[in-house]
């Protein structure tokens, strides 16, 4: 009856393409794994012949368009975009059962939250600490909360704004599988008192989550005379609508830009790819996004294999003030390394943007790859080092802290 109910499981994750959910039941299964093998594959094999939802790679259905500008822009065909560049190669559900199935495991989270809590310490934000935040002038400094994976709340020139807003237990469609969070998040929803706007990098479950879109919309979305705004890369809009968001949803190619509130909003390239399962793989653009205020600029990364995007970045927007780059969620290479940045390749990305100021993210709260869970940030140090990068200039926050950048 368990394996029964572990291979429906299966079955649906990869119906949906969840990778990262996928590769997380296998390591929580506690039976012999090597007996599903054979199932998995005619599982996979009755996929691919009936719905045609591979991942195999369909370069050859895209035309590249020229530009004027020497800027890279996504390839377009039929509503499908995708990576223009040679470091770009899509993931194939061989590699990720290749991963899954036979790929050691060396992630070690330990069971004992006593270490947890001392290796990764979490400050759970009171209500009057978020209040000051919110409140508080912003003129010529940014106020950071590291919520954790990708989730940073923001008070940069008096807007307070949140990136990739995931609250939920797991990143997945399903409370029953996927990646869980290790690491508790230090705030809720409701606690937040002022909300201006959101940014989206892409339609990946652990960078856009429902329940905490319904929430934060149900929160700040209704307030018709200052309602919360959504920036997001084109053809996500389409899920909102799903979600019954119509309003201030504001869609942007690569290098466009939306104004809202004195800021300016740039969509940046990311070598990445997006799904949301069955039907849906790449009819959204993923990216990053450089907000530009009237003194100072922040970049968000987003997720992304690294590519001559974050040279463009730099040429057009550098140097940037402030910067969130990921660091982790790359291990094993072969398989990550052109959708997920290793910490070496981030600190590239630092200098790639000329960065000023620099800040981890996309490590430290769910499980979503193979490496040992402490590593991302260990290795951050050491390329540091190897790059003679002042570490004060590229730096790993607290969950819940309160930070303060000039």
């Amino acid at each position: 009856k368990k394996k029964s109910i572990y291979l429906k499981q299966i079955t649906i994750i990869i119906v949906n393409k969840n990778l990262h959910s996928l590769v997380a039941l296998f390591k929580e299964s506690k039976f012999n794994k090597k007996k599903a093998i054979f199932l998995v594959a005619v599982i996979l094999l009755s996929l691919i012949i009936v719905s045609k939802m591979t991942l195999n790679d369909e370069k050859e259905k895209f035309v590249e368009k020229g530009t004027t500008d020497g800027l890279s822009r996504a390839l377009l065909k039929n509503g499908i975009f995708q990576n223009p560049w040679d470091t770009w190669k899509k993931p194939e559900m061989s590699g990720l059962l290749r991963w899954g199935l036979f790929h050691k495991d060396n992630t070690k989270l330990p069971s004992d939250n006593t270490i947890l809590d001392n290796n990764l310490p979490v400050h759970l934000t009171s209500d009057e600490e978020i209040k000051k935040f919110c409140e508080e002038d912003t003129t010529n400094k940014i106020k950071i909360i590291w919520i954790g994976h990708s989730t940073s709340l923001i008070n940069f020139e008096n807007k307070i704004i949140i990136m990739d807003p995931v609250f939920s237990e797991r990143a997945s469609p399903f409370a029953f599988a996927g990646p869980k969070r290790f690491r508790p998040v230090p705030m809720t929803i409701d606690k937040i008192p002022k909300l201006d706007a959101v940014v989206i990098s892409h339609n990946h479950f652990d960078h856009l989550d429902y329940k905490s879109v319904l929430s934060l919309h149900e929160k700040f979305g209704k307030n018709e005379a200052n309602p919360l705004n959504w920036f997001v890369g084109q053809g996500t809009g389409e899920w909102f609508k799903s979600c019954g968001i119509v309003k201030n949803v504001h869609e942007l190619l690569w290098w466009e830009s939306k104004n809202f509130k004195d800021l300016e909003f740039v969509f940046t390239p990311a070598q990445h790819w997006s799904s949301r399962g069955g039907f849906t793989e790449n009819k959204a653009l993923w990216g990053g996004w450089v907000i530009l205020g009237k003194s100072k600029k922040v970049y968000f990364a987003g997720d992304s294999g690294y590519c001559p995007a974050f040279k463009e970045i730099g040429q057009k927007y550098g140097p940037l003030d402030y910067s969130f780059i990921p660091i982790g969620a790359y291990e094993p290479r072969w398989f990550m390394g052109p959708q997920h940045v290793d910490p070496e390749e981030a600190v590239k990305i630092h200098m790639d943007v000329k960065s000023n100021k620099s800040f981890a993210i996309h490590w430290g709260t769910f499980a979503l790859a193979s490496e040992y869970y402490m590593e991302p940030k260990e290795k951050l140090d050491e390329m540091l080092d190897k790059y003679s990068v002042d570490k004060n200039n590229f730096i790993t926050l607290r969950h819940g802290d309160l930070n303060e950048f000039e």
